[in-house]
């Protein structure tokens, strides 16, 4: 799709008025696109970038907005709503899919689906607005995209987060604590495939894999659960 629809559309949708196409073009550059075409940059830091305005952004919006919840519960919903599947979801109702430039293995593989590229593109398209137009800028955009996620983890209709519902699991075991960590690598940079375990007590109790460490790690969790609802094991 050409930079200037895509200007246009997310323009009409989101309220966004470019100062540096540049940095929406980057938003939008899959590393599988960089990689065959050398020179283009791809949305991966402001991936980063992104990601930790989201988690500023919607920390503040649920500190003000639930002033009687404890830590815990503050961290609760924010994990369900800054978490891959929530994100990919928001990506879907703007349609980043269709946007992304991408290479041709990635597009035929099915990327433009792809939860883990579509949460990243949504991460990176928030950092670009946060370079071109600032903190309030970005932060009105957020919420405007993420307030429904808020709203249905309040209403426990939110999106699983495997993580989270791990972690809760055990801390009603054992206070301690439990560990993410990457045991393989495989592919080139842009396509990798990750797996990662999930460590507690000194076991390994799921592995997981995905196109990035997130995903892997919510793989893991969710194989942890299985295993231990289906096992009765004693932790």
């Amino acid at each position: 799709m050409a930079l200037s629809r895509a200007m246009t559309e997310l323009q009409d949708k989101g309220g966004l008025n470019w100062r540096n196409p540049g940095l929406l073009r980057e938003a939008l550059t899959h590393s599988s696109y960089s990689y065959e075409h050398p020179g283009e940059r791809h949305n991966q830091r402001l991936e980063f970038l992104g990601d930790a305005v989201l988690e500023i952004v919607v920390s503040e919006h649920l500190y003000r907005l639930l002033p009687e919840a404890a830590e815990g519960e503050l961290t609760k919903i924010r994990a369900a709503v800054v978490c891959e599947p929530a994100l990919a979801q928001v990506s879907r109702d703007l349609g980043l899919g269709e946007y992304l430039r991408m290479g041709r293995g990635e597009e035929l593989s099915g990327g433009r689906e792809r939860a883990s590229v579509l949460a990243d593109a949504f991460e990176a398209l928030l950092g670009a607005i946060y370079l071109d137009q600032g903190l309030e800028t970005a932060r009105r955009f957020a919420l405007r995209w993420v307030e429904p996620l808020i709203e249905n983890v309040l209403a426990g209709k939110g999106e699983t987060d495997y993580k989270t519902r791990l972690q809760e699991k055990l801390q009603k075991k054992s206070p301690e604590p439990l560990k993410y960590v990457i045991l393989k690598e495989e592919g080139p940079d842009h396509s990798k495939v990750f797996t990662a375990g999930v460590l507690y007590r000194g076991r390994i109790l799921g592995k997981g894999t995905g196109r990035t460490k997130k995903e892997a790690e919510q793989h893991a969790a969710r194989e942890a659960l299985d295993w231990i609802g289906s096992s009765g094991h004693n932790l």
